[in-house]
């Protein structure tokens, strides 16, 4: 069984309301030296096997497929120990 986390986030073109909303929110909270927010969201998929590369290309279709659109967002896949 393996553990494989995909990571998604707007691509840096594309404006982020939401992380910009953070951001200045921060300084009102007393947190001071963050310069820029991005939010993303991340999802954790278990395996029934382990994380080989046909696992991973699987993974990969999924991404593109349901989890990120890929006009607008990035996604990066890691396996988890």
């Amino acid at each position: 069984m393996a553990r494989v986390i995909v990571d998604v986030m707007l691509k840096p073109e594309i404006l982020d309301p939401q992380g910009q909303a953070i951001a200045r929110a921060l300084p009102r909270l007393g947190f001071t030296g963050v310069t820029d927010v991005r939010q993303g969201k991340r999802f954790e998929l278990q395996l029934d096997g382990p994380a080989d590369e046909a696992a991973l290309a699987q993974v990969r279709k999924m991404a593109e497929t349901l989890l990120a659109n890929t006009v607008i967002e990035d996604f990066a896949i890691r396996v988890e120990d």
